[in-house]
């Protein structure tokens, strides 16, 4: 049976949406009020293609012991960690089709019982929805986490840009849930023809 055909599945699937974009919208929403000595405010007009434009100065929060994990607050115009600078309406177009084209693809071409496939899309569904909130409602997305943020890379050696941090990147919640589906959906346990709708025999069967 299609997973388009089956309650159980589109409930995991609303499930896994909702709380992965209510866990990212309302991290960043306490992010941006609490990290910085005070609360910071952000409007589209100023934000939206301003590149510019620069948040308030703010030391930042070590949060995990050995400079494993920092929040700083950053406004980032690209895509995931930073990626594609000042390209926002390229980044809403594809999300939105992205958004599209997994629904379509959990609909049509996965069967009711690919759990961890339904589960992996649900992430990568609240993920793209969460920072294409941002991107629509802000003019950038918020980001907030910094891991090993006084690391250097061994050898003196540096990232493009000139960065010599291990890790130069700083992220939100919707990268990780991004990452975590994308990583589900390729690492999933199930031959390809048995999470697809229309296999038939016994492979088809254990996707039940």
């Amino acid at each position: 049976m299609p997973a388009w055909r089956s309650p159980r599945a589109w409930a995991l699937l609303l499930v896994v949406v909702a709380a992965g974009l209510s866990l990212d919208l309302v991290s960043k929403w306490w992010a941006f009020r609490a990290v910085a000595d005070a609360p910071v405010e952000l409007r589209y007009e100023e934000i939206a293609g301003n590149p510019s434009y620069r948040l308030p100065w703010h030391a930042g929060v070590r949060v995990i012991p050995g400079d494993l994990l920092d929040f700083r607050l950053v406004l980032n115009h690209g895509a995931v960690f930073g990626l594609g600078q000042q390209r926002r309406p390229v980044f809403v177009a594809f999300t939105v089709l992205a958004v599209v084209g997994a629904t379509a693809v959990f609909g049509w071409w996965t069967k009711a019982g690919a759990t961890q496939v339904h589960l992996g899309i649900g992430l990568v569904l609240a993920g793209g929805l969460g920072n294409l909130y941002d991107r629509l409602t802000i003019g950038a997305v918020r980001d907030f986490l910094h891991m090993t943020p006084r690391w250097n890379l061994p050898l003196d050696l540096r990232w493009p840009g000139d960065s010599s941090e291990l890790f130069p990147w700083v992220f939100n919640v919707a990268d990780v849930l991004l990452l975590a589906g994308m990583a589900l959906l390729l690492f999933t346990p199930q031959r390809p023809e048995a999470a697809v709708a229309g296999s038939s025999g016994p492979t088809a069967d254990t996707a039940r």
